[in-house]
């Protein structure tokens, strides 16, 4: 097979999201049915803009591990690395309480599938030559595939791209001290960073933009990207730092749309762009994800992240 452009490592679930906007969980819903998990929507934005996205995780036997593939195959992710493992495919219920910061309940077992990767479920020489491999940080949070993550992070020995996505969720780990132990040494063996606020205290110790793109780029990151919510994102190398902007919206979910923001930063990075039209045209991805329901879903294509920038303007 060819070597895919981008492989992303990480959670996946089936994900049922709340129709009804401002209502909790203890009030009457109706769920539209998808899927989900940070680094498995990042596979699908990559995909839908047109690159050769794999996707390394396992689901459990059964239904809900063959409608994962098969709504992959739909949106023309390689699922090669898509394994079985033992237990059954996470569930992730959402309700939009508030929309713009969505309560989300997982519904993982004490060991879900996506958490016993092997260094033998992926050649490593194809996780060699990938151009960009995606490390979502959850993947580094528990079990076997914690274990196969710091190898592959390991082998690929900072070749460009590691992209490290610090999807934080504080129920994966057991205190933040240790989150934050994990999270410095994968930062030192990747290239780029991306995550909030929050995500950046527990990774370098800072919750200032600008004071967190100097830690990052001083544990030698090529480029840091934070991500302000309403105040845009920062993009920063030693060089020189830019930010972008929001765009005027009406949020309907804001679930996905760094996952979106990331898909697109693939795009951009594979295309040779220049970090300002990475900056824009990943935060106008993201913009377009937040005007959605759901996540996968909604992954835009080149030409509606395009009427999104146009409509920005």
């Amino acid at each position: 097979m060819a070597t895919p452009d981008v492989i992303t490592v990480g959670r996946v679930s089936v994900d049922l999201y709340a129709r009804e906007e401002g209502a909790g969980f203890l009030d009457p819903q109706t769920f539209a049915k998808s899927i989900g998990g940070s680094p498995t929507n990042v596979a699908v934005a990559a995909a839908r803009l047109g690159h050769h996205a794999a996707l390394v995780t396992k689901v459990g036997a059964g239904p809900l591990g063959e409608y994962v593939r098969h709504q992959l195959r739909t949106w023309n992710v390689d699922t090669s690395f898509v394994g079985t493992g033992d237990g059954q495919t996470p569930v992730v219920l959402t309700a939009l309480d508030p929309p713009e910061d969505p309560k989300i309940e997982f519904y993982r077992g004490s060991s879900a599938p996506d958490t016993q990767i092997t260094p033998d479920d992926v050649p490593e020489q194809v996780i060699h030559d990938t151009r960009i491999l995606w490390m979502s940080f959850g993947a580094l949070a528990q079990g076997e595939t914690a274990r196969t993550c710091e190898r592959w992070l390991d082998l690929r020995a900072r070749h460009p791209e590691v992209i490290l996505d610090l999807d934080y969720r504080p129920a994966m780990w057991p205190d933040p001290g240790r989150a934050h132990e994990v999270a410095l040494a994968a930062v030192r063996r990747s290239t780029v960073v991306v995550g909030n606020r929050a995500e950046c205290e527990v990774a370098i110790g800072e919750t200032d933009p600008d004071l967190a793109a100097d830690a990052l780029l001083a544990e030698g990151v090529r480029l840091a990207i934070v991500k302000r919510g309403g105040d845009g994102v920062l993009l920063a190398t030693t060089e020189d730092r830019w930010t972008i902007p929001p765009l005027p919206i009406d949020v309907l979910c804001g679930l996905g749309a760094g996952d979106a923001f990331g898909g697109a930063l693939i795009h951009g990075l594979l295309s040779g762009w220049t970090i300002p039209e990475i900056g824009m045209f990943a935060n106008a991805a993201g913009a377009y994800v937040a005007t959605q329901l759901t996540c996968s879903d909604a992954m835009p294509t080149i030409e509606l992240v395009e009427d999104m920038m146009a409509k920005g303007t």
